[in-house]
């Protein structure tokens, strides 16, 4: 085993590339103009500002995986967490719908569906003309998705689908969802199939807005079925592939949630860094209190370690392994940190830190959601179990 890690970690450089650098720099001076004046404008109304992924799309930051030929950047796992962790400093919000619409929805298409299917929508979701989501939770199965409600029904070339799916990033906006319904038995993992469907057909709507907690600028609602009729052309890959599809795009979305994670714990430790050094007491920055010291100390640490992890996770995707451990452990790991270095945010800021004048309360409420999305972290402890118990 140690061997294996070992001959797994030699090939792996985690020095930044020129790519990577320019997208970083990219996103930087693109947050400042475009997302920083009215970030707390959209986390109070929790308006989804749908014209900022529409210019991220002419970056190419809405398709960094999907090849030229499709419409796409043509980039890399190591590029796409760059992008995400970057845009995530800044805002959470944005971090996570890009990565949603990147991960699962385009994601789904670009790994599992047929060349036609490929050329119908990549091009679209990759320049943002169309805002993609992606339906696998419902409201009675979170985790347990195996016993998914959400029903098609075949008759002759179309399948009626009837149900709902709650939580879904984008249900409202989204031009086109890639759906995963059950066809077969409950509890069957080969009973679940994934079909794309456009907005506008027929039975087909978004139901209830949720209220968050955070994350509030990125759009969380019901997708509703009621005698939906789509064609068996919209079917992604075979009936009954569904659920291992799925399982699949999971793999790789939770390396954008670990990045996500990272990004938020990033820009929560340096507000809190910032602050550390301008705030006086006792007539000297807080920051040379042991107090605060040892709190930064641990926040960069931990923000080091995560970093390692979903940078490894990266590589190894890029180079094609199976990563449904790695993906586990950097999602989890770095999901959790988000949440320690957002609090930890908060307290150095003190009172200061409980209010909206000040950006450590909007890190400390997006955080959380990086420890409950695509997977909780008892799921990824789950993920983690299984593969080191095989």
């Amino acid at each position: 085993m140690q061997q294996v890690l070992e001959n797994e970690l030699s090939g792996i450089s985690f020095a930044e590339s020129e790519n990577q650098k320019m997208i970083a720099d990219m996103v930087r001076d693109f947050g400042k103009k475009e997302i920083l004046p009215r970030m707390m404008e959209w986390d109070e109304s929790q308006e989804f500002p749908v014209q900022v992924f529409k210019k991220l799309g002419g970056l190419g930051l809405m398709g960094v995986l999907v090849p030229e030929e499709y419409g796409g950047s043509g980039f890399g796992y190591p590029e796409y967490v760059t992008a995400i962790a970057e845009l995530s400093k800044i805002c959470g919000s944005i971090g996570l719908s890009m990565a949603a619409h990147n991960s699962l929805c385009t994601g789904h298409i670009l790994q599992h569906a047929n060349e036609e299917q490929k050329r119908k929508y990549l091009p679209k979701l990759a320049s943002a003309e169309w805002i993609g989501a992606w339906g696998l939770t419902e409201p009675n199965t979170g985790s347990d998705a195996g016993n998914m409600r959400t029903v098609a029904v075949k008759d002759g070339d179309y399948y009626v689908i009837n149900g709902a799916k709650n939580f879904i990033t984008h249900a409202r906006t989204g031009n086109v969802a890639v759906v995963i319904v059950r066809t077969g038995e409950v509890g069957d993992s080969h009973g679940m199939t994934a079909f794309i469907i456009e907005k506008g057909t027929p039975g087909f709507s978004s139901g209830k807005k949720e209220n968050k907690l955070g994350m509030r600028a990125s759009e969380t609602a019901e997708l509703i079925f009621t005698d939906c009729r789509v064609h068996k052309s919209q079917m992604i890959g075979k009936e009954g592939d569904g659920f291992i599809q799925a399982m699949k795009v999971l793999d790789g979305g939770r390396i954008s949630i670990a990045a996500l994670s990272l990004g938020i714990a990033q820009g929560a430790f340096e507000a809190a860094l910032k602050y550390s050094h301008e705030r006086h007491q006792f007539n000297k920055p807080i920051s040379t209190f042991q107090g605060i010291a040892f709190k930064l100390a641990d926040m960069a640490t931990k923000i080091e370690a995560a970093k390692l992890l979903t940078y490894r996770a990266a590589d190894l995707k890029q180079k094609g392994h199976n990563v449904n451990r790695e993906s586990a452990m950097a999602k989890l790991y770095a999901s959790e940190v988000a949440v320690d270095v957002a609090n930890e945010g908060v307290q150095i800021f003190g009172g200061y830190g409980y209010t909206k004048d000040f950006p450590a309360e909007k890190y400390y409420r997006d955080a959380k959601l990086c420890t409950i999305g695509e997977g909780t972290s008892e799921i990824q402890k789950l993920v983690i179990s299984r593969a080191i118990l095989k």
